[in-house]
């Protein structure tokens, strides 16, 4: 294996932050026991520059959220003529925005929750669907400002200007019905599924604080369900991979309602960029299917070099 000038991309200013730097720590450190030379850049308005500066063979994108995986930081990259791990400008574009996601992905079957996006100052007047559902931005990762709104929950009838939520932050939530049962994950690495994991939650729902807060979610991997449903979950998660253009590795997240069957489960957004933390899904599973986490980070090293601009 040839010795490789790693930039590992991290930080930047998103909601995501301190995930992304222990992303990039932990790539970093991979990189280095592989024999690689590593530039770990925590982003900021002047990356151009520390790009420049650092001139590396190839980029490792262990940003998360808003710019790093939304098609900003990629067009930089192209513009650079800098390869980089994870998926390209237009798949970003979409991946980020649920709206978008869900306009690529349903008329082909792929199977989601039939939502609507909603300004945020009309929910003081009234609910858009039937309680219990689902509020979210358009444009976040990792379950970044999710809210359940259930009948008798504190957020109030209407909901109240007082309460927390994502109405506070965005401007514009997209509605979805809550889906009732189990939350699944598949993780994709190139074009094939590694395998379902259930994720158990003491909350009830997988959101941010139960990603990223050890002892909060206990990950079932491989998950107990039947073989038909984890075929139907990697099945989709697939094929969204390959509808959407992913490149490297994606993370398809899932609910499943038991009593439903496969018409039970619903594919809630695909994840351009999953995190490489010890909590991370992907190098979770890549671990059960025999891959060490090291040789995952050299494995999106490698696929971003397939790709090296001419």
């Amino acid at each position: 294996m040839t010795p490789l000038r790693v930039a590992v991309l991290m930080g930047g200013w998103s909601a995501e932050r301190e995930v992304s730097l222990t992303s990039g720590r932990g790539v970093a450190a991979a990189a280095r026991a592989l024999g690689h030379e590593v530039v770990a850049i925590d982003m900021d308005r002047s990356v151009g520059q520390a790009l420049a500066l650092a001139a590396p063979d190839v980029v490792f994108n262990a940003l998360h959220g808003t710019p790093g995986e939304d098609g900003t930081v990629q067009g930089l990259l192209d513009l650079m003529g800098l390869p980089y791990t994870h998926s390209g400008l237009v798949t970003s574009v979409i991946a980020i925005d649920k709206e978008l996601t869900k306009q690529a992905l349903v008329p082909h079957g792929i199977r989601m929750p039939v939502g609507r996006i909603v300004a945020s100052e009309s929910l003081y007047a009234g609910d858009p669907l039937p309680r219990p559902y689902v509020l979210k931005p358009v444009n976040e990762g990792s379950s970044v400002g999710v809210a359940i709104i259930t009948e008798g929950g504190n957020h109030g009838d209407p909901i109240s200007r007082d309460s927390e939520g994502p109405w506070r932050r965005f401007d514009r939530l997209l509605a979805e019905p809550f889906i009732p049962g189990r939350e699944l994950t598949v993780a994709v690495l190139g074009d094939a599924a590694l395998g379902v994991t259930e994720l158990r939650t003491a909350n009830g729902f997988y959101d941010y604080d139960a990603k990223y807060t050890e002892g909060l979610t206990t990950h079932v991997c491989p998950a107990e369900i039947p073989e038909a449903i984890a075929a139907a979950a990697m099945r989709m998660a697939e094929e969204a991979h390959r509808l959407l253009g992913c490149r490297g590795t994606s993370r398809s997240d899932f609910r499943w309602d038991e009593a439903q069957g496969e018409q039970g489960l619903f594919l809630l957004e695909v994840n351009t960029q999953p995190g490489m933390t010890p909590l991370s899904l992907v190098p979770e599973q890549a671990r059960h299917a025999g891959i060490s986490y090291e040789a995952l980070v050299q494995m999106l090293l490698d696929e971003a070099l397939s790709r090296r601009p001419t």
